[in-house]
């Protein structure tokens, strides 16, 4: 065998190492969260349970609005929609006003929210999250665009911009080469996140 041919043996070799070294590194980083890693796909996963766990944090929530309204808000319930590439939360609202209401009245907000990464905090965050439906009892049709009102002020102050997972810098950077998230897919039992070089 000619050197040269030596040489280039030699450089697809340690090529193939560094590619089973990085590879072996993303799996062990990949273990230590509740992110898998699939190899083949450089794509990170994130189960429907993780993120249901990773919203439950912000609840149960007590809000006011416009000084007059008094909303408690608990018992999260994640959904995917995959169909608009939407994270769907569903909560329980209770909802108090001495003035309007005889008596608090109960129900629920679904809250939809798509999903963007921040480079600069390494987070996966909820982004322009909305009210889908509101759901409650007892409240007559002319005030429902009071309720929407509340609705979209409890999802601002909640859930906008909230991280879901933050990556850890060993993550992101491996064998002395750097990585990024990019695409972001919700599917039918959880989301999907691209990585790719920079």
């Amino acid at each position: 065998m000619h050197i040269k041919q030596l040489h280039t043996t030699a450089k697809a070799i340690r090529r193939s190492l560094s590619t089973v070294l990085l590879c072996t590194t993303l799996l062990a980083v990949a273990g230590s969260s509740w992110g898998a890693y699939n190899i083949w796909t450089n794509e990170y996963t994130f189960a429907r349970q993780d993120l249901q766990s990773a919203i439950a944090t912000q609840f149960p929530r007590k809000l006011r609005y416009m000084e007059i309204f008094e909303v408690n808000l608990s018992n999260p319930r994640l959904s995917l929609d995959a169909q608009n590439n939407r994270l769907v939360t569903t909560v329980d609202a209770q909802i108090d006003n001495q003035l309007l209401l005889a008596r608090p009245v109960t129900g629920t907000l679904a809250i939809s929210s798509a999903l963007k990464y921040d480079a600069a905090a390494r987070a996966v965050r909820l982004d322009t999250p909305t009210v889908d439906k509101i759901d409650i009892a007892g409240v007559p049709a002319q005030y429902a665009p009071q309720l929407n009102a509340l609705g979209n002020s409890a999802a601002e102050q909640i859930l906008k911009d909230y991280p879901i997972y933050t990556f850890k810098p060993e993550q992101l950077e491996m064998n002395g080469k750097r990585f990024e998230p990019g695409a972001i897919t919700v599917e039918k039992d959880g989301i999907k996140v691209e990585i790719k070089p920079l």
